[in-house]
């Protein structure tokens, strides 16, 4: 969006027509409100931006189908100027006119009409040109179907919208909707606006000129000869739509010639992704120092932002309404269209006036906003991005801004300086992408700021190219036999949101679904791809190709090969590493649930299919994937373990059929306690491997905490076999360390010992469960050996319980199991978690991988 500048937040509302409560739809569901079809329709004139039309910001949503929409705004309108009392010379009649006609020529590029048009609604900045308002209010309320009140205003409707009379659905005499209005019906308007400019009585009713149409040529001749412009006046005056030119004609004409040359044409900015040049256009004045002078640092951020922080400090859309008596409460007897009394007799209202539309446009008032952000220094808004800034000394409000991140992330999003800051630099960043793309990645880990959650998730996923052409090329109309369950799916998909669950929300859902089918012909749809979608939809409503672009590179890195047709054997690798992992941090509740029969097929399927998205709502769902999009494949893992740890003790406390019920209706828990613990697990995992594929390739990241940020290094681990099956697998309860993670785990080498501790004691304790023959043959410095043979009889009974002993004094640490057979780790492993030891694990390979590395020792010989 563009900067702010000399305009003004405004906000005006109307009610969408209500429907009755008693009826649904072809599918069994109730009909979706009006007012969510309105809120599904509005989002797309958010992106329309151009210099002759006035930025559509928010529409929110209220009680009784009640719309508030937030728009830029000025309080100058060519009513202002018509009061004034005189007529418009010549020069000014063809300014207004030439700026009036390249908006509506715009509109008619995006297939939409003005239909509102009035002196009123055309506004004017502080330099004298023309801004359209409430261009967006025909297209949202679908051509006035979803209102009770019509689109327009008499005085300037064109004749044939007259004649068509007024319309409503629900109304009986009418057996189907008029067509909508076209381009001309704008014409028209203009027409009448520019017969007003030229009139030097100003009272000169319009119903007076229908009635004496056949003087009306002459008075238009006569006003039209004095401006100079006979022509065209009357051409856009024409009772019949069919001669009437359309903006684009009218464009063309020559008594606009002198005029357009004085404009530059305007050329919509290019996107973040895309095959053309980024590049900004870039004026310094002759004096440096004129730069700063009178500049208002928040007027030159963009209006989304600006509302964005408004509502952040403190901004209330429904309390500046009421002050200003646009929205008025009433008792609730008095709202009752009828009541009946006793004896039979009622008592009925008029119709409420309220629920018709009152055009008045509310200024938001910025002063709260800028008293806030009036300690925030100027160099603020203009950040280094590299490591110079470092060395710039700082303010009281940089202070205050970084004791701010060591605050819960649930405050920083609603603290309004430090969303400015966290908005403005993650822009500059973007705007920089991807040549910055480590410092997006740098930034992210501290936070994301909600406003630009899309194009950073865009971002750290590596989305890079003509997005756009690539998303036309794929058909999204041709019926495939995916299509049935794609509209049995979206229906129940996120549906308590109000943007998802509208019409539009349902036509982007299907299309950005059935691409990904379409261009993905080697995997099939699963149910769960839909909730998959949500995340990335409701981030880039009005750029489906980001959406896709987004779900296709996600789904590779977090759900390898589970969309494939025949997809259980890599479900069943994914829940045997997750059930291992569970052994690994809480034996207790392991064998517990494994002891009930409650095992991970019974309920974290949906999880990993889904990334969580069918078990928390989208807001928590943002924050997770903030932090999981940061990390690598096994970070689901964790937060699936986060997820039971913190329903620890309810599962111990109860059985199979109470678990049942427990994860039907799964409780959303604290979000920035998962990511604190996830943080936690996750330290323990790297270099996971499933059916050889790699899934972390980085020894070291950044994680950010649920209230500060902390550096973890991945240093471990698992490493299932890499034809791992549910069935030969089971009685391997342990996950598997590599050679590789182990020494580096340990930092082994021919003359150092196993890493410590600050207070000594080393992290990893590896147990050599071979005979003490062959563990004096060579083995890990440090090793304690308890031969297998000692513990276990021949055919594999418990001779003698291994953790009693030695070992008791090593829980807590990770104990790493070490054998050349890997049936007696794995044995060995199992009596460790069964008896509740956390955190073991076995040596994958065994000693065989450790003797080429030159690390074992053997001890010398006693003399």
């Amino acid at each position: 969006m563009r900067p702010l500048r000399d305009a003004q937040l405004g906000a005006f509302t109307f009610f969408a027509s209500a429907l009755p409560h008693d009826v649904c739809g072809s599918n069994g569901l109730p009909l979706t409100p009006n007012s969510i079809k309105i809120l599904g329709r509005f989002q797309i004139l958010k992106t329309i931006t151009h210099p002759r039309l006035c930025q559509y910001v928010d529409i929110s949503r209220g009680k009784h189908e009640r719309l508030i929409v937030v728009a830029e705004h000025f309080e100058s309108s060519l009513r202002d100027f018509q009061k004034q009392g005189k007529t418009a010379s010549p020069e000014k009649v063809l300014q207004i006119a030439f700026e009036v006609l390249e908006g509506l020529e715009f509109m008619n590029k995006h297939g939409m009409v003005h239909r509102a048009l009035s002196a009123h609604n055309v506004l004017m900045d502080c330099k004298g040109n023309v801004k359209l308002a409430k261009f967006g209010l025909y297209h949202m309320t679908d051509h006035g179907a979803d209102v009770d009140f019509p689109i327009g205003y008499p005085s300037y409707l064109a004749p044939e919208v007259i004649a068509q009379g007024s319309f409503h659905p629900s109304d009986p005499s009418h057996d189907e909707a008029p067509l909508p209005s076209g381009p001309k019906t704008d014409v028209w308007s203009l027409g009448v606006l520019l017969f007003e400019l030229c009139a030097v009585r100003l009272n000169l009713a319009y119903t007076v000129i229908l009635s004496f149409s056949g003087c009306m040529d002459d008075i238009v001749t006569v006003l039209a000869e004095e401006h100079g412009c006979l022509d065209t006046i009357k051409t856009m005056k024409s009772l019949y739509a069919s001669s009437r030119p359309t903006p684009a004609e009218l464009l063309r004409d020559p008594v606009f010639s002198e005029v357009s040359c004085l404009y530059t044409p305007f050329q919509k900015p290019v996107s973040l992704f895309s095959s053309s040049l980024r590049c900004a256009h870039l004026e310094l004045p002759e004096d440096i120092s004129d730069l700063c002078k009178g500049l208002h640092y928040l007027s030159e951020r963009a209006i989304d932002e600006v509302y964005h922080l408004w509502c952040l400090a403190g901004g209330d859309l429904e309390k500046e309404l009421t002050i200003k008596e646009i929205i008025q409460s009433k008792p609730p007897i008095c709202t009752l269209p009828n009541f009946v009394l006793e004896d039979g007799e009622s008592f009925g209202q008029g119709r409420d006036r309220s629920f018709l539309l009152d055009d008045t446009t509310v200024t938001l008032s910025l002063c709260q906003l800028r008293n806030r952000l009036k300690d925030v220094a100027g160099e603020a808004y203009y950040p280094l991005l590299e490591d110079e800034q470092s060395s710039l000394p700082q303010s009281n409000s940089s202070n205050e801004l970084s004791a701010t991140v060591t605050l819960p992330l649930i405050i920083r999003e609603r603290d309004t300086e430090y969303q400015l800051i966290r908005i403005i630099l993650f822009d500059r960043l973007l705007k920089a992408y991807p040549y910055k793309k480590n410092l997006v990645w740098k930034e992210a880990r501290v936070d994301i700021p909600p406003l630009v959650r899309g194009l950073a998730w865009a971002a750290l996923l590596g989305i890079e190219g003509d997005i756009q052409a690539k998303y036309e090329t794929i058909d999204k109309d041709t019926p495939i036999p995916t299509d049935r369950q794609i509209e049995v799916d979206i229906p129940r998909c996120h549906q308590y949101d109000e943007l998802l669950s509208s019409p539009q929300g349902h036509i982007k859902f299907r299309r950005v679904l059935k691409a990904w089918v379409v261009s993905h012909p080697d995997l099939v749809y699963w149910q769960g791809l839909d909730s998959l979608c949500a995340p990335f939809l409701y981030l880039n409503f009005n750029n489906e190709a980001l959406a896709y672009a987004c779900m296709s590179a996600f789904i590779p890195k977090y759900l390898y090969n589970f969309f494939l047709k025949d997809n259980s054997h890599v479900i069943q690798e994914y829940l045997t590493v997750f059930s291992q992992m569970i052994s690994f941090h809480d034996p207790e509740l392991s064998n517990h649930l494994n002891e009930i029969g409650f095992i991970p097929d019974l309920y974290a399927i949906p999880w990993f299919l889904t990334m969580f998205t069918h078990v928390f709502p989208l807001h928590k769902i943002f924050h997770l994937w903030d932090t999981l999009l940061l990390g690598n494949s096994s970070f689901p893992f964790c937060i699936g373990v986060a997820i039971l740890q913190q329903l620890r003790d309810r599962l111990l406390a109860n059985g199979f059929n109470e678990c049942i019920l427990l994860f039907s209706d799964l409780p959303g828990g604290n979000m920035s306690w998962y990511l604190h613990l996830c943080i936690f697990t996750v330290s323990f995992y790297s270099k996971v491997l499933r059916q050889g594929q790699m899934l972390l390739d980085n020894k070291q990241r950044y994680y950010r905490h649920g209230y500060k940020q902390m550096k973890i290094t991945l240093k471990y681990f698992f490493l299932p076999s890499l034809n791992l099956t549910r069935r030969s697998s089971i009685s391997e309860v342990s996950p598997r360390i590599s050679a590789e993670d182990l020494i580096d785990l340990c930092e082994l080498s021919l003359t150092g010992p196993t890493k410590r501790t600050k207070a000594g004691k080393p992290k990893i304790v590896a147990v050599d469960i071979r005979s003490q023959e062959d563990f004096s043959r060579g083995h890990i410095s440090g090793s304690i050996n308890i031969p297998f043979s000692a513990a276990f009889s021949p055919d594999g009974e418990l001779v003698q319980c291994p953790a009693t002993g030695i070992l008791q004094n090593y829980r807590g640490r990770v104990i790493v199991v070490i054998s050349h057979a890997m049936k007696s780790a794995a044995m060995f492993a199992a009596h460790m978690v069964k008896v509740n030891f956390p955190r073991v694990c076995i040596l994958d390979g065994g000693i065989n991988k450790l003797k080429p590395t030159g690390i074992l020792t053997v001890p010398s010989p006693q003399i």
